[in-house]
């Protein structure tokens, strides 16, 4: 960031931010039509090296990024909403502070500074050029279309049985692992349910390679399956375990699991019962579900990607632009050799995973 902006920055009147996450907004009114607005907003978030993570006809986003002790995270989300000639700039916290010491007034002060320089220093005819060439990068005026495209990889059909196979497989090895860690007392709450969440997700992200099946719906229900399964035997092999190693009489699986009940969950030397026991494997459930969902949507999407070549889905995007039907782009890419359905699918997937990885990067 330019020495003039860390000056400004410095001599701002910070408002202080309380609450779950803390955030700050503020509005100001400018001339610009929408579309030049959006450009001059991500030119700001170049200017002030915040990371762009969305942007859309009237909403554009950025993160900002801190680095301490040479780890970078960011720290703040920034959004700025563009609607007849109001603009509102929100920043909000994205760490675990109730208080946020006035950095969120501080990005949204910057940012409409900063915004307001480069504005000013555009007179009519700069504007006015400026909007010829975002129509023309909109419209991808400047694309060459190729006399011939990368050719279509070998026909693999979809196999859902290799991820069924291998599904089961992952939550017996999962579930023995936690059985293991949990009758030795190194089981760490939201911790391992982290750790088994990746391990799921790092194991489906190979076998939908191999099984070169993206449908996500169905993926869901794999994925609820293989969970639910991990921590079902995780109890069951807690409980042979235990039976095993103190020579124990077989009492039951059911019985063993309605003494746990009965004996409840203990933290901390206090015991809170039965509903603590059953809220902590809800817990266990929602936490390696959402973190493994997230993912595996980022894996199907990447696989879509790197499955068909740039070219091919620059050059069906490139007609999508131009108004075509998915029919007429069936029809191009025909005329370029891709002739079998299921490769222009492949393609069509891949398009919709761009969206995808960017809702998610949001």
């Amino acid at each position: 960031m330019e020495e003039s902006l860390k000056n400004y920055e410095k001599s701002i009147d910070k408002k202080h931010g309380f609450g779950w996450t803390p955030k700050y907004e503020e509005e100001f009114r400018t001339n610009l039509n929408e579309k030049v607005f959006i450009s001059i907003a991500e030119k700001t978030f170049e200017k002030l090296n915040w990371d762009l993570v969305y942007k859309e006809d009237k909403v554009i986003e950025a993160k900002r990024k801190e680095s301490n002790f040479g780890v970078e995270k960011w720290t703040e989300a920034i959004s700025i909403n563009f609607s007849h000639g109001k603009i509102i700039v929100k920043s909000e916290s994205l760490g675990n502070e109730i208080w946020d010491n006035g950095k969120n007034s501080k990005r949204v002060k910057l940012f409409i500074h900063a915004f307001k320089e480069i504005e000013k220093s555009f007179d009519r005819e700069s504007l006015e050029r400026l909007e010829v060439e975002i129509d023309r990068k909109n419209n991808w005026d400047d694309y060459l279309i190729p006399e011939n495209l990368s050719r279509p990889n070998e026909i693999k059909k979809a196999n859902f049985t290799i991820l069924l196979i291998g599904g089961f497989l992952i939550s017996v090895v999962l579930a023995f692992i936690l059985a293991q860690i949990s009758v030795i007392g190194m089981y760490v709450i939201v911790l391992v349910e982290y750790g088994v969440a990746l391990a799921i997700a790092f194991s489906l992200k190979w076998l939908i390679e191999i099984s070169n099946f993206t449908e996500l719906n169905k993926l869901r229900y794999l994925l609820i399956g293989i969970i639910i399964l991990t921590y079902l035997l995780n109890q069951y092999f807690q409980y042979e375990i235990i039976i095993r190693e103190n020579n124990y009489d077989r009492i039951g699986f059911l019985e063993f699991i309605k003494l746990r009940l009965e004996e409840g969950l203990i933290i901390k030397k206090t015991n809170t019962g039965w509903i603590g026991l059953v809220i902590s494997w809800i817990l266990q459930f929602v936490i390696t579900y959402y973190i493994a969902l997230l993912r595996l949507i980022s894996n199907v999407a990447s696989y879509q990607l790197r499955r068909v070549p740039v070219d091919v889905i620059d050059f069906a995007f490139y007609h999508f632009v131009k108004n075509k039907t998915e029919g007429e782009v069936r029809k191009e890419l025909s005329q370029k050799g891709w002739t079998v359905r299921q490769n222009q699918d492949e393609v069509f997937e891949a398009i919709n995973a761009l969206s995808e990885l960017k809702q998610l990067n949001r």
